[in-house]
């Protein structure tokens, strides 16, 4: 499923890249969604990147930790403890970029020139759910530093709420905050005892 995402957002970014329309068509735009209905943006965004770089970075990221929760869903799912991992695992990145989304859609509905685009939100989710399943394995700040993996999740939650308020960037730090969240509580949803796994593999 990682390598299904990260293919169709390559084609999808790269194209709303070079058409400008399709690239407005696809954005999030809260007025549009609120005012004119138009709710395939709350997903359609998450394909499309304002540069390569910004599209490179989401999909290394994602390829990157996709993988680790694919394989971890699959092992539940073969022990019993959860019914379909390919399944969960597409409702964790996509529910990661709907409530990532959430935040834009309440205060930004009656500003016609907001936008928000980009994979960050979902990605968050993946990434902090690899945390919840393994919050002392190694994340590596800013490329070079490696750091436990809850720890970086802490100062993640500390940046993006402090530049969130801050704002001025051009970047979405509340869809980072919100994604990061929802993929970190994601797997109580999908069977509560997994709060037993995080708390052993936290403590050991």
């Amino acid at each position: 499923m990682t390598y299904i995402i990260i293919f169709l957002t390559v084609i999808v970014s790269i194209a709303a890249l070079r058409n400008r329309t399709l690239f407005d068509r696809l954005s999030l735009v809260p007025y549009r969604v609120v005012h004119d209905r138009q709710w395939w943006r709350v997903i359609t965004h998450g394909f499309v990147h304002g540069d390569y770089v910004h599209l490179a970075v989401n999909m290394f990221v994602l390829l990157s930790f996709g993988q680790f929760i694919e394989r971890f869903f699959g092992a539940y799912q073969q022990i019993g403890l959860v019914s379909n991992g390919d399944l969960w695992y597409l409702l964790l990145y996509f529910g990661g970029m709907v409530t990532a989304s959430v935040y834009d859609l309440i205060r930004y509905r009656n500003n016609p020139r907001y936008a928000s685009i980009g994979a960050s939100g979902a990605v968050s989710a993946v990434v902090f759910a690899s945390i919840f399943f393994n919050p002392w394995s190694k994340i590596y700040l800013l490329g070079v530093i490696p750091i436990p993996g809850i720890i970086f999740g802490l100062l993640y939650i500390g940046y993006s709420s402090y530049m969130g308020r801050r704002q001025g960037d051009r970047i979405n730090h509340f869809a980072h905050l919100f994604g990061a969240l929802f993929g970190f509580l994601f797997p109580l949803l999908m069977n509560p005892s997994f709060f037993s796994v995080f708390w052993n593999n936290l403590t050991k």
